[in-house]
């Protein structure tokens, strides 16, 4: 059985990435992360922090996956729930077993609190759900770094 336990991050598609910094950081008053490393080129988007365990990315117009069909891109990217499960595979073998298509995972990916595995499928509504855990026995080998809608 799948346990959720808290929310991670979710990931806003937005149109100028300095806009929603000075939004999100000076206006909301979140603590922006990995700025520094966005402008050098190092990592594909950057984050603001809401607490210790939640973040919200904000990924820039290049990294945005477009609707099939739509010709545009949502503005919810995905959204990541925690789960306290250790064993991904027995989750996307569940989640299997409930009629959902796994689209990624599971496999390692940075989160909130850094490194850990996922799976990837879509609700109901098509929203992509992202469900996590940071135990160390579900460490899975970490994906190349390419421009889709997952992290």
């Amino acid at each position: 059985m799948l346990k959720i336990a808290t929310m991670d991050h979710i990931v806003l598609n937005v149109s100028d990435i300095d806009r929603s910094l000075h939004f999100y950081g000076d206006i909301l008053g979140l603590t922006p992360e990995r700025v520094a490393e966005y402008r050098a080129g190092e990592v594909g988007f950057p984050s603001v922090r809401i607490n210790e365990h939640t973040i919200i990315d904000l990924f820039p117009p290049e990294r945005q996956t477009k609707v099939i069909g739509e010709g545009f891109a949502e503005n919810l990217n995905h959204l990541c729930l925690c789960a306290d499960n250790e064993d991904m595979d027995a989750v996307a073998e569940y989640l299997k077993a409930h009629g959902l298509e796994i689209e990624t995972g599971p496999i390692q990916r940075w989160g909130a609190r850094g490194a850990g595995t996922s799976v990837y499928f879509r609700d109901p509504d098509r929203n992509l759900v992202e469900v996590r855990t940071y135990a160390p026995a579900a460490a899975k080998p970490a994906a190349p770094a390419a421009s889709g809608a997952v992290r």
